[in-house]
């Protein structure tokens, strides 16, 4: 009795009497009855598994991403777009602000009207320059450290990120600005 006492670890909780296992087991195989059951059911499991995946999209949790964004060479696509600043991130409140300059001034300046579209221009350019190096570097990247993995769509799902504001990214960034991806 001595040693029963003194001894450390277990379970941590009390073993259940036979009615509480009954009781439990019987709740795990209990079936729906009808299809308003089964589909409050299937609407409360979706939503744990929902949850579950909101989670992991904040905290970076492998086991829970969608499928989109699962594996190690997503995970390395996404910090090395996360580690550097890109133009493609800044797109669209450049360009709506140049518009607005377009559509408010257009009466006052005739000449406006032609600036907006060149700045249009060389943003659209500047995107297809960040897009092109990005995508070409990171892929040299990812063919040096996962040799044998594909680097097939990992190129779009990176400009795809990329067109994000960094605070509006999911998964979360995992990385600082400037800090090399793991």
């Amino acid at each position: 009795m001595a040693e029963a006492q003194g001894k450390t670890g277990g379970k941590g909780r009390p073993t259940p009497t036979r009615r509480e296992a009954e009781q439990a087991r019987k709740a795990a195989l209990k079936k729906p009855r009808n299809r308003k059951e089964a589909s409050a059911y299937r609407r409360e499991k979706m939503r744990a598994e929902r949850a579950k995946m909101q989670d992991a999209m904040k905290t970076g949790d492998d086991r829970y991403l969608p499928a989109a964004d699962k594996g190690p060479v997503r995970r390395y696509a996404r910090d090395y777009v996360d580690a550097r600043w890109s133009v493609m991130e800044f797109a669209l409140p450049v360009l709506l602000v140049i518009s607005l300059l377009g559509v408010v001034f257009s009466g006052v300046f005739t000449w406006l009207p032609g600036l907006v579209n060149l700045l249009f221009l060389v943003m659209i350019a500047c995107i297809a320059a960040d897009w092109f190096f990005l995508s070409s570097g990171m892929k040299r990247a990812i063919a040096k450290k996962f040799p044998n993995e594909g680097t097939r769509g990992i190129g779009f799902y990176a400009v795809r990120r990329t067109m994000q504001m960094r605070r509006w990214r999911l998964p979360k960034p995992m990385v600082a600005r400037g800090e090399k991806p793991a």
